[in-house]
C-alpha cells in the first residue's frame, strides 16, 4: 500500500507542479518568448518584433511593480512547499534508481530557487528606491546585483545540455526533464535581459517611485499612454525632461508664489494680534521681503533641480543648498531682530528708562554676534562639518587663540567697565590722552570720538582702563570764568577797592552766575554707602571770588573767578561776553584803565644834574 502511495505520489507531483502557471505569470510569459526567439527558423523581422513586445512587457511590469509596490513587496511565493515536496520526490527516485526523475525535479528545484532569488531581488530594489538620493540606489542596486549573480552562477554551475539530446519518444519524464531544462536556461536568459532592463529603467523605477510617493504615479503612467505624450518625451528625455517632469515644475512655481502670498498675510495678521508689533508691522515684513523673497526663488530653483535629476539630489548639490539656506535663515533672522531692536529703541526714551543708550547699543552688537555665531555654526553643520570636532578644536587651541587676541580680550573688558561706570557716555565731550572731542559711540573694541575739528577717532576700549579720561560734561552746574584784570600802577587805590567790591557785588546779582545763593534741586542725587560730597558727586560749582590778587611786572591784577550757571559752551560764552561788558563799565566809572605790558626808561645821569643844579 505504502509503495503504491509513493509511486502514484511521484507521478501526480510532478503534474501539478508543471500545471497551468508554472512560476509566475510574466515569467512564464518570458519563457515562453524566450523560447520562441531561439528558434532557429525566425526571421530578423521577426525576432526584432519579439524584442519589442519583450520591452513593451517590461515596461508595463515595471509600471504594475511601481503601481502596487506594496503588494509586491508583501507577496510571498509558494517557492518553499514546493521545493520541499520535490525534495522528498527527490529522496524516492533515487531510493528507486529513477535517474532521470532525479534531474528532472533537481533542475525544476534549481528553477524555483532562481524564481525565487528573483523576487527576492525585486523586493530589495524596491525597498532600495526609498534611499535619499539616486547616487545611493545605484550603490545599493549594484550590490544586490552583484550578491545575486554570485547566487545565480552556482545554480547554473552544472552543465544540463547533453540531456536535451537524448531521445523523448518513449519516455515522459525525459520528456518532462528535457522542458526543466529548456525552461531553466531561458530563465538564465530572463535573468540577464532582467538586468539590463533594471539598469536600463534604473532613473525611471525612481522617479516613479517618488511619484509614487507624492500620489501621482497613477498621473504620470495615464500620460505616458497618450501616444503625442510619448512622442514629445522621447524628445525631452534627451535633455533629461519630460511632459510630467514640466507640469511638476509649473505647478511648484505657481505654488511657491501663492504660498508666499499666504505667509505674508499670515504673518501679517498674525503681528496685528500683538500690540507691541501691530503698529510696526508693514515695517517689520518689508525689511526682510527681499530676504524672504530671494531664499523662495532659491528654494525654487532647487525644487527644479531635484525634479530635472529625477527627485534626487546629488551629495555636492545638497550640500551647495543647505550652506545657501543656512545663510538665508541667519539674515532673515538677523534683520528681523535688528528691524524689531530699531523700532524699539527709536520709540524708548531712555532717561525715562534710566537705561543708558550704549547699554543698549552693545547689547544688540553683542546679540548680533550671538546669532551670526550660530548661524556660523549651523552653516558648518548643513555643510556636513563634525561640530563635535570643531568644539574640541576651540578647547585645544583656545589658549593660542586667547593668546593671539589678548588685545580684542583687553578691549572687550574695556568695554564692560565703562558701560558698568560713569565715567562718561554718549555724547559726551571728554579728553584722555591728548585726544579731546564727542562721544560718538561705545563699541564692542573700539570707542569712537568726534573731534571739535569734524575728525572721528577710533580708541580702542582698553586704552580707557590705563589712562586718565577728563569729561566735561559731568556737571550739572557751574562752568568756569576765569580772569586776570590788569590795572595800570597810576591808578588811585579807593578807586581800585570801589571796582573790585563793584565787580563782586555785580556778580552775585547777575542772573547768569552761580553763587551761594542759587538753589538747586538734587533730584537726581542717590544715597550711596560712601562719604561723598554731593555737589562734587554730580558737578555743581557755586565759588565766586573777585580779590586783588598781585602786583605784576606792569600791572596791579584783580582775580575774577566764578562759575555761569549753564555748563552749554554757548550760553557760557554768552555769560562770559556779559559779564567782560559790565567790568568794562565798572572800570570806566571808576577811572580805571586797563594795563597793559609796557616798558619805563630813566635817565639817571639827566637826573642827577637835575638835583645838582
Amino acid at each position: 500500500m505504502n509503495k503504491l502511495f509513493l509511486f502514484v505520489l511521484t507521478l501526480l507531483v510532478p503534474f501539478m507542479l508543471n500545471a497551468a502557471v508554472r512560476y509566475d505569470p510574466f515569467i512564464d510569459q518570458q519563457i515562453a518568448l524566450t523560447l520562441k526567439m531561439d528558434d532557429a527558423n525566425l526571421t530578423q523581422k521577426e525576432i526584432y518584433k519579439l524584442v519589442q513586445k519583450q520591452e513593451h512587457m517590461y515596461e508595463a511590469q515595471l509600471d504594475d511593480l511601481m503601481v502596487n509596490k506594496a503588494v509586491y513587496i508583501e507577496k510571498l511565493g509558494d517557492f518553499g512547499s514546493k521545493i520541499f515536496a520535490l525534495q522528498k520526490i527527490i529522496a524516492i527516485n533515487k531510493r528507486a534508481g529513477n535517474t532521470y526523475a532525479v534531474l528532472r525535479d533537481e533542475v525544476r528545484i534549481k528553477s524555483l530557487k532562481y524564481v525565487q532569488e528573483q523576487e527576492l531581488l525585486v523586493k530589495k530594489i524596491l525597498l532600495a528606491l526609498d534611499l535619499p538620493n539616486m547616487q545611493a540606489y545605484e550603490q545599493k542596486l549594484n550590490t544586490l546585483v552583484v550578491a545575486e549573480q554570485k547566487y545565480v552562477s552556482r545554480l547554473y554551475s552544472k552543465d544540463y545540455t547533453p540531456y536535451l539530446k537524448l531521445d523523448n519518444s518513449s519516455s515522459k519524464i525525459i520528456s518532462q526533464l528535457q522542458q526543466n531544462i529548456r525552461d531553466f536556461y531561458a530563465l538564465q536568459e530572463i535573468n540577464t535581459d532582467f538586468i539590463a532592463y533594471i539598469y536600463k529603467f534604473e532613473n525611471r523605477m525612481y522617479r516613479l517611485n517618488k511619484y509614487s510617493k507624492y500620489h501621482i504615479i497613477t498621473l504620470a503612467i495615464y500620460l505616458q499612454s497618450f501616444g503625442l505624450v510619448q512622442k514629445i518625451d522621447s524628445v525631452l528625455n534627451m535633455y533629461g525632461l519630460s511632459i510630467m517632469k514640466i507640469l511638476i515644475i509649473l505647478f511648484m512655481t505657481l505654488l511657491i508664489y501663492i504660498f508666499r502670498k499666504i505667509i505674508y498675510t499670515l504673518i501679517q495678521k498674525s503681528f496685528s494680534k500683538i500690540d507691541i508689533l501691530a503698529k510696526y508691522s508693514d515695517i517689520l515684513l518689508s525689511k526682510p521681503k527681499k530676504a524672504i523673497e530671494s531664499l523662495l526663488i532659491i528654494i525654487n530653483i532647487n525644487i527644479i533641480i531635484y525634479v530635472l535629476n529625477d527627485f534626487s539630489n546629488s551629495e555636492t548639490v545638497a550640500i551647495v543648498f543647505n550652506i545657501i539656506y543656512g545663510i538665508y535663515f541667519t539674515a532673515i533672522i538677523y534683520i528681523f531682530i535688528n528691524a524689531l531692536a530699531s523700532i524699539k529703541v527709536s520709540s524708548m526714551d531712555a532717561r525715562q528708562t534710566g537705561v543708558k543708550s550704549e547699554l543698549i547699543n552693545v547689547g544688540l552688537k553683542i546679540i548680533n554676534f550671538i546669532i551670526i555665531l550660530i548661524g556660523v555654526l549651523i552653516v558648518l553643520y548643513l555643510g556636513g562639518v563634525d561640530l563635535t570636532a570643531v568644539l574640541s578644536g576651540l578647547g585645544i587651541g583656545g589658549f593660542a587663540v586667547a593668546f593671539a587676541a589678548k588685545d580684542t580680550i583687553s578691549n572687550f573688558f574695556g568695554t564692560l567697565a565703562v558701560l558698568f561706570s560713569e565715567v562718561f557716555s554718549q555724547g559726551d565731550w571728554i579728553e584722555i590722552d591728548g585726544k579731546e572731542g564727542v562721544v560718538v559711540e561705545i563699541g564692542i573694541r573700539v570707542t569712537t570720538l568726534r573731534t571739535f575739528d569734524n575728525a572721528l577717532i577710533a580708541i580702542p576700549n582698553g586704552t580707557f582702563a590705563a589712562k586718565d579720561i577728563k569729561n566735561w560734561n559731568k556737571r550739572k552746574l557751574g562752568r568756569r570764568i576765569k580772569m586776570s584784570l590788569g590795572v595800570k600802577y597810576d591808578s588811585k587805590k579807593e578807586n581800585i577797592v570801589n571796582a573790585v567790591n563793584e565787580i563782586r557785588e555785580m556778580l552775585v546779582l547777575h542772573p547768569d552766575i552761580a553763587s551761594k545763593n542759587t538753589k538747586y534741586e538734587y533730584k537726581d542725587f542717590r544715597r550711596s554707602a560712601k562719604l561723598v560730597s554731593k555737589e562734587d558727586l554730580q558737578g555743581i560749582k557755586k565759588t565766586l571770588l573777585v580779590y586783588l590778587d598781585e602786583f605784576d611786572s606792569s600791572s596791579i591784577n584783580i582775580l575774577v573767578y566764578c562759575f555761569s550757571k549753564s555748563v552749554d559752551w554757548e550760553d557760557w560764552l554768552k555769560t562770559k561776553q556779559d559779564v567782560m561788558e559790565k567790568i568794562m563799565d565798572i572800570f570806566e566809572k571808576n577811572s580805571l584803565e586797563f594795563a597793559f605790558p609796557s616798558l619805563s626808561i630813566y635817565n639817571e645821569t639827566q637826573s642827577s644834574q637835575k638835583e645838582l643844579s
